[in-house]
């Protein structure tokens, strides 16, 4: 797995190594507008099947379907970081923000605090010109509240940043951000070209301008910490921003599944201004996002057909612990359900919780799975 580096020492002037900030054309991108004309067809496709299917879905359910998501790329962007985050926490902190909660909700861990802070922040300013500002205060809700030196603002260390790999004394060196002088003309730069890049609902130039930005943004890599976790909330918000709406998908979600291809991608696209492969590369994880988002979206709609069948027959302990199961996701409750976490969830006995599940699977809402001391039981959607 990478790791950011400050090492003392000049920039890399071996015209083979150059990174894409040192060529002379920088930042002018080279590609082939037509290199994603099949990508661009097949997401229109999908981004159609969702908004028709959502717009069968009534306000609560699309309120349930959209904390699902934000949970889902909350979680994730930080997994890809090495950040193990509570769901339940997350879940929190998001429906906080959202202003679901006429109490706040309780939020243990502070990582899920600010990064459900960031989703819904980032969120709902989807519209708006890109700023500085907006850039600026993304990372300071990130951060908020920790050790880190440079909340809120643009790395200023004198020594060189660079993303490496390997055991330390053996490193591999695969990318080297523009010094710290520059970041701020740098970012000026990015933020005038973000906002001229006129895209007018055109999924085509939509995907391209969602591409540049990360890499660009990437590229730049203009704060101490938490680089990719904005970068991948500044993609979400131009794909929404440059589609005139809010776009329901986990970017991080699919990238996390296979983060080998993503840095190798994104180091192929940190080595050249000429981008054909990475453009490719992210418009198929776009493809895949919104596929895994359309899951999600069917998915809500099982669990209101579930409770349509079954709100009768179910009693509230039942209820409570099918809920729970549902809450999991599409990924099912972690190690199915046992009667001892029906126990802990319901402070029922274990003969209760024991006839509560055998209920549970005679009428077909669970199934069991193993045997002896290991039987679990799966939902049945």
């Amino acid at each position: 797995m990478s790791r950011i580096m400050y090492l003392i020492g000049s920039s890399v002037k071996n015209s083979s190594m150059l990174f894409n900030w040192q060529h002379i054309d920088w930042p002018h991108y080279q590609f082939d507008i037509s290199i994603i004309s099949k990508e661009a067809l097949l997401f229109s496709e999908i981004l159609g099947e969702m908004s028709g299917i959502v717009s069968t879905m009534d306000s609560i359910e699309k309120q349930n379907t959209l904390i699902r998501l934000l949970i889902s790329e909350a979680i994730t962007t930080s997994a890809i970081e090495g950040e193990v985050l509570s769901r339940v926490d997350v879940m929190s902190s998001i429906r906080n923000n959202l202003g679901l909660n006429t109490v706040a909700e309780p939020v243990k861990d502070k990582r899920a605090k600010r990064i459900g802070a960031l989703m819904t922040k980032v969120r709902e300013e989807f519209e708006l010109d890109l700023t500085e500002k907006h850039i600026k205060d993304w990372h300071a809700v990130l951060f908020e509240s920790t050790n880190l030196n440079s909340i809120g603002e643009y790395r200023n260390s004198t020594e060189t940043m660079k993303v490496v790999s390997g055991t330390y004394g053996k490193d591999i060196v695969h990318y080297e951000a523009p010094p710290s002088t520059k970041v701020h003309k740098e970012m000026n730069q990015f933020i005038k070209w973000y906002n001229q890049f006129e895209v007018r609902n055109d999924i085509h130039l939509a995907i391209i301008k969602t591409a540049i930005s990360h890499l660009y943004f990437e590229s730049i890599h203009p704060f101490e910490d938490g680089n990719g976790r904005i970068g991948r909330v500044l993609a979400e918000k131009c794909l929404s921003q440059s589609l005139g709406r809010q776009v329901l998908l986990s970017l991080s979600s699919v990238i996390e599944k296979d983060k080998n291809s993503y840095y190798a991608a994104l180091k192929e696209g940190q080595r050249s201004l000429e981008i054909n492969n990475w453009l490719k590369y992210f418009a198929n994880i776009l493809i895949e996002s919104q596929k895994d988002a359309v899951n999600v979206v069917q998915f809500s709609l099982k669990k209101t057909k579930f409770f349509d069948v079954y709100k009768d027959k179910l009693n509230e302990r039942q209820i409570k612990v099918v809920l729970k199961m549902f809450d999991a996701g599409i990924e099912g409750f972690e190690g199915g359900m046992t009667a001892k976490k029906y126990i802990s969830i319901t402070k029922s006995s274990k003969a209760t919780a024991t006839r509560d599940l055998q209920v549970l699977t005679k009428i077909g809402v669970l199934i069991p799975k193993g045997g002896g001391r290991n039987i679990h039981y799966e939902l049945v959607i």
